[in-house]
């Protein structure tokens, strides 16, 4: 006799209308789901675009988040995770495989060339996993310092460690704190700047501003007479992902890094998302010449193929003596699946010239967004920095004021399949986020052709019109 279990899953041709009735019922809808009304499913992926029911492409723009960054079905790495399943699938964390071992080494060995600096890597499954553990590292160093400086628009996860850091309380109010919360820095978002500044002659005020906070006592960071810092750390996303991919002004970042070196403030770099060349270089950091102590890292290292994050961090926080085996802990943490997709990742990376070819892929399409801002007055700002691209969505009647609604609306319309180009229709998938929920952050596959890039410019064009 079948079970009820058996009798759902072997249905291959349940109607859209069955599955998101069955979701409706069984499905937790607190795990991120829902930011659109009906959730959109799809069946099937490549390249650059996702696939519904109906066979309807839908040219994706966010790439799970920044997950994807190599295009779905990347053949080379789907082979790579193939290719594991058939010789050491599992492993128990207390074993070693060369997959983990030859990908840390990679990694470590990369971080060297480019900071001259020597480190060890460390693995767990998801990007707030990974910011966990590097808090374990950063108080261990400390001496258990629990305070740490994040930035305003900062995002690093949401378990209950990594939310203290990120910035929204939409993420805490339900469920307290986890030890203590960041202290959070305005971060330089010159578009909209804080302190009312224009980024042509601030000086960059913002960092004076945080620098202050050491002049004295009695500014509530600093003991000058044995020259100790209550804060152990400064968690930063070099270019703010959630935030709005904002890009921080030239020389904000070496002058942020001279204060925190001053005080052994350590610098960790959040590359979740901006690693392995969404920002143009293998870390997002690179572009603003200052040396990190820790780095985080995951989401593209599988191209979403497999739950693998990690953080590298220097030597001397970081060897046996200091953090020992058993420090953290997680069952699938460097499991082999993960591990080896990752080492081939890493190894197409070094074959391949991906800082020329993000850099002049992110140029072109920066031209075209551009253009899209000269023609509607509803785009306040567009940036971008390789394929970390923004389109900032504001009030008509100021080009200034955001506007959240009609954001939603661009994002909607994007998903209703109903865009016309080369005699076939398209949808597109958008990802919403900014300090307003009114900036369109872009992180298409680095894989993306011209040709994509421009149907891609002439489908926004066409949201865009019909919107307003």
């Amino acid at each position: 006799m079948q079970t009820d279990l058996a009798n759902t899953i072997s249905t291959d041709n349940l109607a859209g209308e069955d599955l998101l009735a069955l979701e409706a019922k069984y499905c937790s809808y607190g795990d991120t789901v829902h930011y659109n009304d009906p959730p959109k499913v799809f069946t099937r992926c490549e390249g650059s675009f996702m696939y519904d029911a109906e066979g309807r492409a839908f040219l994706d723009l966010q790439m799970w988040y920044s997950a994807v960054n190599f295009g779905y079905a990347n053949e080379r790495l789907n082979n790579a995770l193939k290719k594991q399943i058939d010789t050491l699938p599992q492993i128990a964390s207390e074993y070693l495989h060369k997959e983990k071992i030859l990908l840390a080494a990679a990694i470590a060995k990369n971080i060297e060339r480019t900071f001259g600096m020597k480190g060890r890597c460390h693995f767990n499954v998801g990007g707030a996993q990974a910011i966990e553990d590097s808090l374990k590292v950063v108080r261990n160093a400390s001496n258990g310092k629990s305070l740490m400086f994040a930035f305003e628009g900062g995002y690093h996860g949401r378990t209950l460690g990594a939310s203290s850091m990120t910035s929204s309380y939409r993420y805490r109010r339900r469920f307290g704190h986890f030890g203590d919360r960041a202290q959070f820095i305005p971060f330089p978002y010159c578009y909209r700047c804080p302190y009312g500044k224009k980024r042509e002659d601030c000086g960059l005020y913002c960092v004076d501003q945080f620098a202050r906070l050491f002049d004295s006592e009695y500014q509530a960071v600093w003991d000058s007479k044995v020259e100790e810092a209550e804060y152990a750390a400064f968690y930063v996303e070099p270019i703010q992902g959630t935030g709005g991919y904002v890009i921080p002004p030239e020389g904000y970042f070496e002058k942020l890094k001279e204060i925190l070196e001053a005080r052994k403030i350590l610098l960790v770099s959040d590359e979740i998302q901006m690693g392995l060349y969404r920002a143009g270089k293998f870390w997002s950091i690179e572009n603003f010449n200052v040396k990190p102590d820790i780095i985080v890292f995951g989401k593209a290292l599988t191209n979403g193929l497999n739950p693998l994050c990690g953080l590298w961090a220097r030597e001397e926080l970081i060897n046996p003596d200091v953090f020992p085996a058993g420090s953290t802990h997680s069952t699938y943490a460097s499991n082999p699946l993960g591990t080896a997709v990752a080492l081939e990742t890493i190894t197409m990376l070094e074959e391949g010239d991906y800082e020329t070819m993000t850099r002049e892929k992110g140029a072109y399409f920066l031209e075209g967004l551009k253009a899209l801002k000269r023609k509607h007055k509803v785009i306040g700002d567009v940036d971008g920095l390789g394929m970390a691209l923004r389109i900032e969505i504001c009030s008509a009647h100021d080009g200034y004021t955001p506007d959240r609604e009609l954001t939603g609306k661009i994002n909607e319309m994007a998903l209703g399949a109903t865009l016309e180009a080369n005699g076939r229709r398209y949808g597109l998938v958008l990802d919403i986020g900014g300090y307003y929920k009114n900036v369109l952050t872009m992180a298409p596959s680095l894989e993306i052709s011209y040709e994509e890039i421009d149907l891609a410019i002439e489908l926004l064009d066409q949201v865009f019109t019909r919107c307003t």
